[in-house]
């Protein structure tokens, strides 16, 4: 044993594929992002067939402890232009009482792991300044802001910025090389 609860949580916990039947507990999750109103944009979560389709196959996973599923992330393609076909953008979402337990770093590390795998050179995200949770999570993963979008969406009543980070493989497009 590690001697830290975390680490004997981290230890019981499974990151794995997200499957179907899996929409109902990601769902949830998603709601509790929504109702922060630091996650995203988004108003209420769709339908998993919207989902499904808008998001890429590959890269989908939940983290579980036993049959309860802790967090989620999946990549959402950033163009269907052929020449983009490596880059994505990230979604992350852990449920409110799983924050602060490493749930997080688990999932976007084997996220980074899954996407290179599948020939992803360039993970893109685009977070609130206000959450600064996640963008403590992404920089820890090699993720580094590019940019600001200011004012790029109005969110009840108010225009929001968004911090665009992205995170460059070294092991896929070019970049192992030193390019």
């Amino acid at each position: 044993m590690k001697g830290r609860v975390g680490d004997l949580m981290e230890s019981k916990i499974m990151i794995d594929k997200m499957l179907p039947e899996d929409w109902e507990k990601v769902r949830e999750i998603y709601l509790e992002g929504i109702a922060t109103g630091n996650a995203t944009f988004q108003k209420d979560a769709p339908s998993w067939e919207e989902w499904d389709n808008n998001h890429l196959s590959t890269c989908r996973m939940v983290a579980r402890l036993e049959d309860e599923v802790l967090g989620w992330v999946a990549l959402t393609p950033v163009s269907n232009r052929y020449v983009y076909a490596g880059v994505a953008e990230v979604s992350v979402y852990i449920n409110q009482m799983s924050k602060g337990k490493r749930i997080g770093s688990l999932l976007l590390r084997t996220l980074i792991e899954e996407s290179e795998q599948n020939g992803f050179w360039t993970l893109q995200s685009g977070i609130f300044p206000e959450n600064v949770a996640s963008l403590r999570l992404h920089k820890k993963y090699g993720f580094r802001e590019v940019g600001r979008r200011e004012r790029i969406g109005e969110m009840d009543g108010a225009w929001r910025d968004i911090i665009l980070l992205e995170r460059r493989s070294n092991e896929v497009g070019g970049n192992e090389r030193g390019l």
